[in-house]
């Protein structure tokens, strides 16, 4: 077997890691770069591998950082199988057509301010072309990945549809498992339910986004979220959230609906403003076997048979003119918008228009990697650029990390401790998907535990 990790390799986007054996190549995820528009447009364009001599592609969920690329590597020649969860497809139909057009209107973007032409990675018929590909495949279903490697996924409890990967084959009369755990989620989220280990594997590929703090807890996020919808309608300001068009808007939306449910925040407004989120929260509902059956509301709602996303609170701005008539709004409102690292998509006009205003808060509730406009965000700078042109931050910012859906650190520990039940065999453990600092705190912790942990750097190979 050998391995090279060409994304998600001290940095925490553009996940894809090639995997050869038994003269096959296997591509697990193949996700896009994100930060500095420049700097991801060329790493972008260098696929992990020659498109045409991939085997097969494995991927873990729909996230664009994991699943961004995969209609260009089709562009490029990939003609065989992309297998994922049935969940994973639907969101996918959904968020590469969404990908293809934001890298569609960038392009419009720059030509307008006289930038370098570049031209868009793929357009709306490379999506089409590679949804064909897929085939979905239920959790714990084993499937034939390519001729002679078996795989598996199990739920890893961070995004509707998300899985850790299991690959196993024979060689020299015995049989080899890896491990990857795409994105592990966190125990007790809202709707998804709790990641599971992977099980009997030799060696590990893990992800460490957070593997040097840990978070709040998630029903300490929801007591927040409640006091920062309060405070700041009071003061007649708009509370602006960044979020994940997938996974955290409908979470959020769970957690408001709890907080409406309960009077526990004011009735004011709560607009999703996003297309992309709307459709995604129809795979949801499309999909509520993925849900977790012990969360009360999930168990109230199917009760009763409503749905856990549509309240009266609620309203959907599917389209540019019912976005531009919410902004004319007065008064105070919830708004949630994409890009979770608000790096593209409407919450740029929100930014633009309410960043300025001292009665609004932004509030982060995920990661936001180096270089993105919602890192300098967090970081409080006193000027943010918004479409080119400078915006003064006089909103109050607040974060929170319950909402996020990655483990910490300890949660990270509990799930490869979980793993190693099953796997006292286990040889290496290869940290990926991770910031310096946190993958080299997370590896210190790990090896104190008596792991053998290894970080690779983009490029690195390894043979066993």
């Amino acid at each position: 077997m050998r391995v090279r990790f060409m994304g998600a390799a001290r940095e925490v986007t553009g996940s894809a890691h090639v995997v050869q054996v038994l003269g096959r190549t296997i591509l697990l995820d193949c996700g896009l770069f994100q930060g500095r528009r420049f700097e991801v447009q060329r790493k972008n364009r260098q696929l992990p591998y020659a498109a045409e001599r991939i085997d097969a592609v494995v991927l873990s969920h729909a996230h664009i950082d994991h699943a961004g690329r995969i209609p260009f590597l089709v562009r490029e020649g990939f003609r065989g199988p992309i297998h994922s969860t049935v969940s994973t497809r639907d969101l996918c139909e959904v968020m590469l057509a969404d990908s293809a057009h934001i890298q569609e209107k960038d392009v419009e973007f720059l030509a307008r301010r006289n930038k370098e032409f570049v031209e868009p990675l793929y357009a709306l018929g490379d999506v089409s072309t590679a949804l064909a590909h897929f085939r979905p495949h239920r959790y714990h279903e084993r499937f034939e990945v390519v001729p002679g490697v078996m795989g598996r996924f199990v739920d890893a409890g961070h995004i509707l549809g998300s899985a850790s990967v299991e690959l196993e084959w024979e060689e020299d009369g015995q049989f080899r498992r890896l491990g990857f755990s795409g994105d592990i989620g966190r125990d007790g989220l809202a709707i998804i339910r709790d990641p599971e280990p992977v099980e009997r594997v030799d060696w590990l590929i893990m992800e460490s986004t957070y593997g040097n703090r840990d978070h709040e807890s998630i029903a300490g996020a929801r007591d927040a979220l409640a006091r920062i919808v309060t405070d700041t309608a009071a003061r007649g300001g708009r509370i602006l959230i960044p979020a994940f068009a997938v996974g955290r808007t409908q979470e959020l939306l769970y957690d408001l609906h709890a907080l409406a449910r309960a009077n526990r925040i004011p009735r004011i407004p709560i607009v999703i403003d996003s297309p992309l989120a709307k459709e995604a929260t129809d795979v949801f509902r499309e999909n509520p076997g993925d849900f977790d059956q012990n969360e009360p509301l999930v168990r109230a709602m199917a009760t009763k048979g409503e749905s856990l996303f549509d309240f009266d609170l609620v309203q959907f701005t599917p389209n540019v003119e019912d976005s531009k008539a919410m902004m004319r709004r007065p008064g105070p409102m919830v708004v949630i918008a994409a890009s979770g690292m608000a790096e593209a998509g409407r919450i740029l006009h929100h930014l633009a228009y309410s960043a300025g205003d001292a009665r609004s808060t932004i509030l982060i509730v995920g990661f936001q990697a180096e270089h993105t406009l919602g890192r300098r965000i967090v970081e409080r700078r006193p000027v943010l650029k918004v479409y080119g042109d400078p915006v003064e931050l006089r909103a109050e910012v607040a974060v929170l990390n319950g909402y996020s859906a990655h483990a910490d650190r300890m949660e990270l520990q509990r799930w490869l401790d979980r793993t190693r039940e099953t796997s006292p065999q286990l040889a290496d453990v290869f940290l990926v998907h991770g910031e310096p600092e946190a993958q080299d705190a997370l590896a210190a912790q790990f090896t104190a535990r008596g792991y053998r942990v290894q970080v690779p750097t983009p490029g690195t190979d390894v043979t066993r």
